[in-house]
């Protein structure tokens, strides 16, 4: 990371909630959920809270350099319908070497959907998919013995 993040950095990114992130289309193969509301889906949520710390920490990014979610408390308070805007603030509160921490609040123009804390691990992406890569291989042979 280059300097000039620092504790207290704020940010804000908004989107526009598309039909296809609603809970019944989660997973189109979960026929159990497809009864459940056309309202925002957690996971996306959370994927959004996500992309929102993404886009305040990529500037900072050194080449070949991104960042990873390993942490997540969150809660999931309001339903949003497709086509409201989710605008999501964005607030640093630690900063431990290659780990950031961030408290997240969600609002969708008529509620405050969500909010909790966000931490990722900047990586050099080099580094993490050589390690990918040597998991997946693993797992292949692993199949090809049993």
């Amino acid at each position: 990371m280059t300097p000039g993040l620092s504790i207290g950095d704020r940010a804000e990114f908004s989107r526009v909630v598309r039909l296809e992130e609603v809970v019944c289309r989660l997973f189109p193969d979960a026929r159990i959920m497809e009864d459940m509301p056309e309202v925002l889906a957690s996971a996306y949520m959370i994927g959004l809270f996500e992309w929102a710390c993404v886009e305040q920490i990529a500037p900072y990014y050194e080449k070949g350099e991104g960042s990873l979610g390993i942490g997540f408390e969150m809660t999931h308070v309001a339903p949003t319908p497709p086509g409201l805007t989710v605008t999501v603030e964005t607030e640093i509160v630690d900063i431990d070497g290659r780990f950031i921490t961030f408290e997240v609040h969600g609002h969708d123009g008529q509620d405050m959907i969500g909010e909790g804390r966000h931490k990722r691990a900047v990586t050099r992406w080099e580094k993490f998919n050589a390690k990918v890569a040597a998991k997946a291989a693993t797992a292949v042979q692993e199949r090809a013995e049993t």
